[in-house]
């Protein structure tokens, strides 16, 4: 089987759990990896996969053969990705233009979601642009959500001031101490909404091709008993684990972020997450509870 994992310690666990099984493995490297999202949910490329959770509700929304195996790669605190370098409150962004790389994207899913459920603003009165398409071809953004010009680049938009505030995570610009969380004291506010929902906003999982579940299922369960083993070590403490794992840890946090984005247009309607975990089950096989559920 073919994999990409962004995190070493999950990809030797995963290697290691498809040995003991007796199946081949390689490990691709992709860099940054969410570059083989779009490789993986729309043509297969290969079998195993770190993908944001939008990216896999919206690979299921618009039927590919994908499905999830509840492992956190990468689980944060998203509220401080609002940033700006000016003097602005968290509320002005209506009226104003804020930058996103796509409108897909997880981190911009969460943080909309904040914006409308912690602070009441109106998604549709921002001034919204996009600087890439999302990772499933069908899918196209909402028409009150404009694209950047060709060639165009976030980051460097952001620092020459055309765009007033940005969602940005690992893109943020380095070494500019004029950059600023909108959200003040944005990590308590992230670690009190998170201890009030009981889950982080979670950010990615891993996911795998139907056809190698059902081909690869011992594998596949034993690389998930490898994963699980040392997920939790990728992150620091918070109020809630920061990498949960197993079907019922995940519920909440994918539950919650597919209903953010279909308000925001990202999918045409929520994807219910015990269909997502029934899929699993039946390319793998086996029950819930063979996977924390």
């Amino acid at each position: 089987m073919k994999a990409v994992l962004g995190r070493d310690d999950l990809a030797e666990a995963a290697a290691a759990g498809a040995k003991a099984a007796g199946t081949p493995f390689e490990r691709v490297d992709v860099k940054p990896v969410h570059k083989a999202s779009k490789g993986f949910v729309n043509d297969s490329a290969v079998d195993v996969c770190e993908i944001a959770i939008v990216t896999l509700l919206q690979a299921v929304a618009f039927g590919k053969p994908v499905v999830l195996l509840p492992v956190t790669a990468l689980g944060r605190f998203q509220h401080q990705t609002l940033v700006t370098r000016k003097d602005l409150p968290v509320t002005a962004v209506e009226g104003r233009t804020v930058g996103v790389r796509s409108w897909s994207q997880t981190t911009c899913v969460w943080v909309r979601g904040f914006l409308t459920e912690q602070y009441g603003v109106d998604l549709r009165e921002v001034d919204w642009i996009a600087y890439e398409d999302g990772h499933i071809r069908e899918y196209t953004d909402p028409s009150w959500v404009r694209r950047a010009p060709a060639g165009a680049k976030l980051p460097q938009d952001f620092l020459d001031g055309r765009v007033d505030f940005g969602i940005m995570g690992n893109d943020l610009p380095k070494g500019d101490d004029t950059i600023h969380p909108v959200i003040e004291n944005a990590h308590d506010v992230a670690a009190e909404w998170s201890a009030r929902k009981g889950f982080v906003p979670v950010n990615h999982v891993i996911a795998v091709s139907e056809a190698a579940a059902r081909e690869h299922a011992g594998a596949v369960c034993a690389m998930y008993d490898a994963m699980a083993a040392v997920a939790e070590t990728g992150g620091g403490k918070g109020p809630v684990p920061l990498n949960p794992v197993g079907f019922d840890a995940l519920r909440g946090p994918l539950a919650q972020a597919s209903a953010f984005a279909a308000e925001q247009g990202v999918l045409p309607a929520p994807v219910d997450y015990d269909d997502l975990v029934a899929r699993s089950c039946d390319a793998l096989g086996v029950p819930p509870s063979r996977l924390g559920g």
